[in-house]
């Protein structure tokens, strides 16, 4: 039996799995390859990359450094996940595989904006699509800005892109939907709104172009603001709590309401923060420590 199964391979889960493989817990990773953060073709606001690192070299690194200390990863979806005697039982395929504990790091998935996925990939890898203004806000910095949504969330997000260009551009997937208070602060702002629906997407002369109802329109950047799926499934359907959006209920130490089962990342709070995720993974891999040093003393 494992004393733990780390299920998600993004910066939360592999945080957690080099916690405890430096604990000398016996651990194994399932990683179906869908971590958010293999899609960043770039961050600048990770601590330690003062010229910005990729996603995709972060999670190499990670797990190279996970792995060195005795880290067990597969590849592979886990599709069930049941309290069970002394633990959990981890479905993937036909096999079931046992654990002392379990933390899910499994992550959200972002609604994208309705074009091709072959566009979608080359406007992200080209900084032409960003999702994360918290992240890479500076980089549109007196660029030319939209933001693709509407409601509080997308108004918000407009207003906050205002602090770092003057040109924002608020466009409704259909017709916006915006607060009385919230559509008299984007017009202080000066954030033009625009209504929907979008179609012609296409990237050109280094710019995402769209047609709406203002016409033909072309952008340095596009935020989609269409909110997330939060992959919260395997904790809830294992009988955790989460909230109405579908986040996990965690304490301060990660611990979920089901005793033994632990989430980390995106999936319990939505920061959308790597750094964020990476403390709470810190936090949980040591409670989870402890709590399996109490059932047995971990001496060696």
């Amino acid at each position: 039996m494992d004393d733990c199964i780390i299920i998600g391979g993004g910066p939360a889960g592999l945080t957690a799995a080099i916690y405890l493989s430096r604990y000398h817990l016996k651990i194994r990773l399932f990683d179906c390859g869908s971590s958010r953060a293999a899609l960043i073709p770039c961050t600048h606001n990770h601590a330690g990359y003062p010229d910005g690192v990729s996603g995709l070299d972060l999670l190499a690194a990670m797990r190279a450094q996970a792995e060195k200390y005795g880290m067990v990863r597969e590849a592979a979806k886990v599709t069930g996940l049941r309290a069970a005697e002394r633990g959990f039982a981890v479905r993937i395929a036909d096999r079931e595989i046992r654990a002392r504990s379990v933390l899910l790091a499994t992550g959200v998935v972002n609604h994208r904006p309705p074009m091709p996925d072959d566009l979608h990939d080359a406007a992200l890898a080209q900084g032409r699509i960003r999702y994360c203004p918290v992240c890479d806000g500076y980089e549109v910095t007196d660029r030319r800005v939209a933001v693709y949504g509407t409601g509080e969330h997308a108004a918000r997000e407009a207003l906050f892109i205002r602090s770092f260009t003057r040109d924002v551009t608020l466009i409704a997937p259909d017709r916006h939907d915006l607060p009385p208070d919230q559509s008299a602060q984007l017009a202080a702002a000066g954030v033009a709104l625009i209504d929907g629906p979008v179609g012609g997407w296409a990237i050109e002369r280094e710019q995402l172009a769209l047609s709406a109802e203002g016409g033909h329109l072309a952008f340095d950047s596009l935020y989609p603001a269409l909110g997330s799926h939060i992959r919260s499934e395997l904790a809830v359907e294992a009988g955790a709590r989460a909230d109405e959006r579908g986040c996990l209920e965690v304490d301060d130490h990660q611990r979920t309401s089901l005793p033994g089962l632990f989430a980390a990342g995106d999936v319990a709070k939505g920061l959308d923060q790597i750094s964020h995720a990476m403390g709470e993974a810190g936090v949980a891999a040591t409670t989870i420590r402890n709590m399996l040093n109490a059932e047995a003393p971990l001496w060696r």
